[in-house]
């Protein structure tokens, strides 16, 4: 299973220098309301704090920037003491750092007296404290900023503020006392040396949707700059600060939860200090009603927008995810954000011309990046091509998958563009000699493996060493490898190894199943009523329905053991009635609450299964959305729900956040390349057949198709 491989250790950032480094930040905004999930509060005696659930208060309506500000609600008692903690939020990929020189936060305290005001010291990933310091202020019921040289806590964090877990408040000692005081903007920053912002800012466009509104401003270049700050008017006339977005994304999503209103905005430039720049000019929008088409469209248009605007900026693909590494393509991701910037260009988000000079760019990418054997690496750096290892040093070489999921995306392109010009020529002959040149049969490893393997790495060989064995996210590896024109493996081999039923593929299923159900790659039994034919326990997370069969329509794809459409489709309905019985009571789960799959989550990326053993609480748009094709309806429900419901957490500037969890009042903060694309190319399959029609209308598939067929 591809999860395995999730738990490989990151390798060090310090030998991607030319990666974007972020201020070390601890707090600007909490996507959820009520408490902070990042952090705990403990006290003790007579002392107490204002908690919900041992979590600080979230407090919407005072804040230094829009929208929301931590709250420390508080009583000092000699014969007690009290702990607020507010914790670091690990964002996967966010690994490279500027130097913590100055602890910078804003604070607003009702009362400003010294024996009032608590200390603050630093906790350290190691379970060590800094010294502590007393908190200084000059004003009352005023934001009011703090500036501290690290020096004064702990100088040995300086140069790698990745050694720091959380900034613990304490309360002072010998104090009898109340107050209330607010916290924001709380980061770790290398200067204090203010740069000015001459810019004046541009609203490039602004669009109403049903209950938020989409802006656009134009790439930033400018370095100072280190978010954009938006304001919100209802009358044209009295504007109102609405959010903040980081310089390095050129749009928000304002979820305004209305409907039928119109609306103003303007924008600003902020630095790191929150010195704002000149407004912009005032654009106006309205929200609307829309009909169920346009809903599906609209998630449609905002997962493409990750592939379009937010792609990496030279090679044109996908980055692995958002506020992580800026330079990093990943290939499976990139190669379904394929597949969705050409639903994108049939939907008419881009023109033609505008998505050839993106692929164009694409093809000439892929054909100077590093290639082992032809297949290429699962993370790539997208300004050199050279290989990145970002789960581990053993995974420094091919990843036949990642290749799998690439090349089923660029074999969609290849049948799209089938113009009689120089441009499209171009983009299908640099497609088919990356394709042709991609040794399959070399991945078995040895001439008579019944194997494909998954990785190679060029000085440790073949050293993980991990056979693919179905049933999960690998099938279309098998697939593609039977599909070949000039290194395919015999189609046999789809028995041998995919679907297995000798004793190393049992033991495996077994393995990370913890079942014997499905071992012998077929299951035959009944959940909720509903047979399944192939697939471990009851049929596994939901992105194994999806992965393989963006390109490939499973209507298509029988074997001697099912038909993959109907085997897709009892999976999604299983995993729907799963949510709907809600065995352990899971928040939100339900007719309009399902779809168990793979994403992040509060303790990290984690696959969901709709198993007691597998169900963390967790619920992943992509889950459910992507499954529009075999279930309609039920899918339908989801996205009206999640969007209607839960959007004003869960749509930011790219659609719907990766998952939600709201057992722990946490969303993602993430949107993750993998999990976008699935809802833009699946709700086209569902609604025209696009990249299925164009995927399966290539040549060398329908004859990888037909040996497959001789097998049965």
């Amino acid at each position: 299973m591809k999860i395995i491989f999730k738990s490989f250790l990151f390798v060090s950032a310090s030998i991607f220098a030319q990666e974007h480094q972020y201020d070390y930040t601890l707090f600007t905004n909490s996507l959820m309301k009520d408490n902070f999930f990042y952090g705990n509060v403990e006290f003790s005696g007579n002392s107490a704090i204002k908690n919900q659930n041992s979590k600080l208060l979230v407090d919407k309506n005072e804040f230094h920037s829009p929208g929301n500000s931590l709250l420390l609600d508080y009583k000092n008692a000699k014969n007690g003491k009290w702990d607020a903690s507010i914790e670091y939020e690990e964002v996967r990929g966010k690994d490279f750092f500027n130097k913590a020189n100055f602890l910078s936060f804003w604070i607003k305290s009702e009362k400003n007296d010294a024996n009032v005001l608590p200390i603050l010291k630093l906790q350290k990933t190691d379970g060590t404290f800094s010294k502590s310091i007393n908190i200084k202020l000059t004003k009352k019921n005023r934001w009011e900023h703090i500036l501290i040289d690290i020096s004064n806590l702990d100088a040995s964090v300086k140069d790698n503020p990745k050694l720091i877990k959380a900034l613990v408040f304490s309360q002072s000692e010998n104090s009898e006392s109340n107050n209330k005081i607010w916290l924001d903007d709380i980061a770790f920053i290398d200067s204090k040396e203010k740069k000015s912002i001459s810019e004046t800012p541009t609203i490039s466009s602004a669009k109403g949707y049903m209950k938020h509104v989409d802006l656009k401003w134009n790439p930033l270049t400018n370095d100072n700059i280190r978010y954009v700050k938006i304001y919100r008017s209802e009358n044209g006339k009295d504007f109102k600060p609405v959010g903040i977005q980081d310089a390095y994304i050129d749009r928000f999503a304002d979820f305004t939860n209305e409907t039928g209103k119109k609306y103003a905005y303007k924008i600003s430039f902020l630095d790191r200090f929150f010195n704002e720049s000149k407004l912009s000019e005032v654009v106006s929008t309205e929200t609307k009603n829309m009909t169920d088409e346009e809903l599906m469209t609209m998630v449609q248009e905002a997962s493409f927008n990750y592939y379009w605007d937010g792609a990496e900026t030279v090679s044109g693909l996908s980055k692995e995810n958002t506020n992580g590494r800026e330079n990093m393509i990943a290939t499976g991701a990139s190669g379904f954000g394929v597949m969705a910037l050409i639903a994108g260009t049939e939907r008419g988000f881009i023109s033609r011309k505008e998505s050839v000079e993106r692929f164009t760019k694409i093809v000439n990418f892929i054909e100077k990046a590093d290639k082992y054997h032809g297949a290429i690496a699962h993370f790539i750096d997208g300004k050199t091509g050279k290989t990145e290892p970002f789960f581990g040093t053993k995974d420094n070489g091919a990843d036949l998958v990642e290749t799998s999921f690439f090349v089923q995306g660029l074999l969609v392109a290849h049948q799209y563009f089938n113009k009689d010009n120089a441009e499209e020529k171009n983009i299908r002959t640099k497609i088919d000699k990356f394709w042709k040149g991609i040794e399959w049969d070399w991945f078995r490893q040895k001439p008579d493996s019944k194997y494909l393997y998954w990785h190679w790495s060029p000085d440790q060989g073949w050293v993980i060493n991990h056979n693919l064995i179905g049933w999960n996210e690998t099938m279309v590896t098998y697939l593609m490898a039977i599909a070949s024109p000039t290194h395919s493996v015999p189609a046999s081999l789809y028995y041998s190894g995919w679907a297995s039923q000798g004793k190393i593929a049992q033991d495996y299923r077994k393995d990370w199943g913890n079942s014997n159900e499905g071992a012998m790659y077929t299951n035959g039994n009944s959940y909720y009523g509903i047979k399944l034919d192939v697939g471990v326990n009851n049929g596994g997370p939901l992105f194994f329905v999806h992965y393989s069969f963006m390109g490939y329509d499973p209507h298509a794809l029988t074997d001697r053991y099912t038909n993959y459409f109907k085997n897709n489709q009892n999976i999604a309905k299983i995993n729907y009635l799963y949510c709907v019985e809600n065995p352990k009571k899971q928040k939100g789960y339900g007719k309009d609450g399902w779809g168990l799959t793979a994403s992040d989550g509060p303790k990290g990326y984690n696959p969901d299964e709709p198993t007691e053993r597998e169900d963390t609480g967790k619920l992943t748009p992509t889950g459910a959305i992507a499954s529009f094709p075999y279930t309609p309806t039920e899918s339908m429900a989801v996205l009206k729900n999640f969007y209607l419901n839960y959007g004003d957490f869960l749509w930011g500037e790219y659609g719907f956040r990766d998952s939600f969890d709201l057992n722990n009042n946490w969303c993602s903060p993430i949107f993750l390349g993998l999990n976008q694309a699935p809802m833009t190319v699946m709700i086209e399959n569902h609604r025209t057949g696009l990249i299925w029609n164009l995927f399966m209308s290539h040549p060398d598939v329908k004859t990888g198709i037909q040996k497959l067929d001789k097998e049965k």
